[in-house]
């Protein structure tokens, strides 16, 4: 088993939670722990929140907090901000998670002990020319349709201000998509932190700090390691994932450039918090504080603290295969003729969503064919299993490259355009 790998697992066998232990230690935070003991993501949060706070005279009563949550419209984003929400919750916080009504509804419900803490805030999503009604995640939408989607969460600002007005949070943490937010806290004197679920090097890949020049015109400039990345690294994107991004990167002349939203974020917040840690991204995270000039907490990788509801299945199983492939893509996916037959007695085809970490824990999975998603990816490595990178589009290509650096995975070589 790699190193790396093994670091992640062993010793921590009872909780989920607990699964990733040296991630969830943010060493860096210049406060010093009070034990030896392994301090928890949400410990670390809570001092760097209290500190600002005492800085800028706006302690919450009874040294308790009031933090909005406010994520970007994807699963992917959704569901790491609501497992961080529910360990700042039980440190006896009062979390107030902003988003859509379809998406919160698709959450998974909370536990008793949080409900009274964490209270879900449904802001209708604004209607924009040719997106669907029905859309209100990336998941609903063709990728051709993400922009529209991009534009209709850009219309959240106002009812966002009346709520931030009328409730006054001491914090709102924020996703890189919404880089007009910082402005509007600052008017509410509400400090902010961009909670990113981007890994550290795909921060410093994606935008040179506020006042220096992005020199990528073209293509093929996004093939090679950005000029303000000063340390060793092989992270950028290969030629199939550039074409597939760049028309993100440019805004295509009609959309608000990836780059251009997180640079104005990153320049706007207060503190960045990176779902990350430093047995990962030492490096990357000293780079990041030296371009931004803004403390950067690594806040743990957040692992999946969720268990699969059926019974438990001993069974060997040779091959899980999921047919699903999201609400928005309705080409239909063919499996060979006669497979599922063939597989019956040994292997599962799903049709809907697979239960991905009880596959993972299944004693007879050796390891994950994964598009480099970090959240797979994480979920892969609680339970040690081998990675195989095959990316497609966004940070994929750019997360692949750090875990190839690592010697966690095995990255599928470029074939083609």
């Amino acid at each position: 088993m790699p190193k790396l790998v093994r670091s992640y697992t062993e010793g921590n066998e009872t909780v989920a939670s607990n699964a990733i232990e040296p991630c969830l230690n943010l060493a860096r935070f210049p406060v010093a722990p009070t034990s030896s003991a392994a301090t928890s993501a949400a410990d670390w949060l809570e001092l760097s929140m209290d500190s600002k706070l005492i800085e800028s005279s706006f302690m919450a009563k009874n040294n308790k907090l009031h933090i909005a949550m406010f994520p970007w419209l994807a699963l992917g984003h959704l569901i790491p901000y609501l497992e961080l929400a529910k360990l700042i919750a039980k440190k006896g916080h009062t979390i107030s998670f902003i988003s859509t009504p379809r998406n919160i509804d698709r959450l998974q419900k909370l536990t008793p002990d949080l409900v009274p803490l964490i209270h879900f805030v449904k802001l209708p999503l604004p209607h924009v020319e040719n997106l669907s009604r029905d859309a209100e995640a990336t998941s609903d939408v063709p990728l051709k349709d993400i922009g529209l989607l991009e534009k209709a969460y850009d219309l959240l600002q106002e009812p966002l201000s009346q709520f931030l007005q009328s409730s006054h949070p001491n914090w709102i943490l924020f996703d890189f998509s919404p880089y007009w937010l910082p402005t509007i806290a600052r008017k509410l004197n509400i400090p902010t932190c961009f909670f990113s679920i981007f890994i550290a090097a795909s921060l410093c890949y994606i935008c040179p700090a506020s006042g220096d020049e992005d020199h990528r015109r073209v293509v093929e400039d996004y093939t090679l390691k950005p000029k303000w990345i000063t340390i060793p690294s092989s992270v950028s994107y290969r030629l199939f994932e550039s074409i597939k991004i760049f028309p993100s990167m440019t805004g295509n002349g009609e959309n608000v450039p990836l780059p251009f939203r997180f640079r104005e974020t990153l320049k706007g917040c207060d503190l960045v918090a990176v779902r990350t840690c430093i047995e990962v991204e030492h490096d990357y995270l000293n780079l990041l504080e030296q371009l931004h000039k803004k403390p950067v907490i690594p806040i743990g990788v957040l692992p999946n603290q969720t268990s699969d509801d059926d019974d438990d299945d001993d069974e060997t199983i040779d091959t899980y295969w999921r047919k699903r492939r999201g609400a928005a893509d309705t080409e239909v996916v063919e499996l060979p003729d006669g497979f599922e037959e063939r597989v019956k007695s040994r292997g599962v085809v799903f049709t809907s969503w697979a239960p991905q970490m009880k596959i993972l824990a299944h004693d007879s999975v050796g390891g994950l064919l994964t598009h480099s998603g970090w959240s797979s990816v994480v979920e892969a490595l609680q339970f040690a299993r081998a990675l195989v990178l095959l990316t497609f589009y966004a940070d994929q290509g750019l997360n692949a490259k750090v875990f190839e650096e690592k010697k966690v995975g095995f990255l599928v070589p470029e074939t083609g355009t």
